[in-house]
């Protein structure tokens, strides 16, 4: 994980809203790319959780014709502790 291309991939306002989102959810929880309310094309959503997933932010389950994200809370908070808490607490959206 590296913290520059994380910040990057959170300076879009539709991808802080999706981590936001999943940091609210249960540990673990798995979330398909349109539980999210995004008023975005399909390609789009496609390529912003593209670049959440290369960030390291998420990972994403197929399950037969619909993906399913799962934020790398653990991972997050082992490399950088806090920063969740922070994206979630400090950081306004949309």
């Amino acid at each position: 994980m590296n913290l520059i291309q994380i910040f990057k991939a959170l300076s879009d306002p539709n991808r802080l809203w999706i981590i936001q989102s999943l940091i609210q959810d249960e540990p673990g929880a798995e979330r398909h790319c349109t539980s999210f309310g995004l008023q975005l094309t399909k390609a789009t959503r496609s390529h912003h959780f593209k670049i959440l997933r290369e960030a390291g932010l998420i990972s994403q389950v197929d399950k037969g014709n619909c993906s399913l994200a799962t934020l790398r809370r653990r991972e997050i908070e082992k490399e950088f502790p806090g920063l969740l808490e922070l994206i979630s607490t400090k950081w306004k959206t949309l």
